[in-house]
């Protein structure tokens, strides 16, 4: 039995979120689908971060035990071939056997795409937050700042949270703007439920002028969810990468 660690993109739009479940299309489903092609065995994986529906993936990393005799450093390439053309896995090898995805994951990385043209908009719908709003980005820029370090952020945690605690260090945060896209980033220690987009959304607000950049110090201080802003929407999302 060995255990194999993969690195793998894909697109959300079409899936209910990476988790399997009850009749719904998952990433997770099709994975899983796909080892059982190729093995003829049932097997559960291990994810790095569950992402909701919509949200997409440029460096989720998942890991599953095998006794299949594909050297481990080809299965991508093996997996590859039975996937839907929405799921690509990037990169294979052989993990230690305790190795677990979330559990031993130091850093993770989020960024937040948002198109802000009209022309060729309907192309990002799917893969960006589309606005052509006239947003104050230097603002923005200075809220990133009071994300950084360690915090409880209950107030950018959605209902239904099962971790254990709400603290979380924040180890960089930067918002990239060009004439046609904003880009945030943020990688930290570990996410809360709809974290990144919670913060989006808070961002956004600022942008529009309906808080100053100390409107987040604020909101850290006040632990309170219904004074930040709207969770925004899940196509804008992407795991962008695990560090171990």
């Amino acid at each position: 039995m060995a255990r194999i660690k993969m690195v793998i993109e894909y697109d959300g739009s079409e899936y209910h979120g990476f988790q399997m479940q009850n009749n719904a299309e998952t990433v997770q489903e099709e994975l899983e689908k796909g080892i059982r092609k190729l093995t003829g065995a049932e097997t559960r994986l291990i994810c790095a971060g569950r992402t909701d529906a919509g949200v997409h993936a440029l460096g989720q990393v998942i890991a599953f035990d095998s006794c299949a005799s594909i050297p481990a450093e080809r299965w991508g390439m093996a997996l590859n071939s039975v996937l839907p053309e929405d799921i690509r896995v990037r990169f294979s090898a052989l993990a230690a056997d305790d190795f677990n995805p979330r559990f031993h994951a130091l850093r993770k990385t989020y960024s937040y795409l948002i198109y802000r043209k009209k022309e060729r908009a309907l192309f990002y719908r799917r893969y960006a937050l589309c606005s052509t709003e006239n947003l104050n980005i230097i603002s923005m820029r200075q809220a990133c700042d009071y994300l950084l370090g360690r915090h409880n952020f209950s107030a950018f945690c959605a209902s239904g949270n099962s971790s254990k605690t709400f603290e979380r260090e924040v180890y960089a945060c930067s918002l990239e703007s060009t004439e046609k896209r904003l880009i945030f980033k943020i990688t930290a220690n570990g996410f809360l439920y709809n974290m990144v987009r919670i913060i989006v959304g808070t961002l956004l607000e600022i942008g529009r002028g309906k808080y100053q950049p100390e409107h987040m110090e604020r909101l850290i201080i006040a632990r309170d969810r219904t004074r930040a802003g709207p969770t925004a929407p899940p196509q804008g999302l992407y795991l962008h990468e695990v560090e171990y």
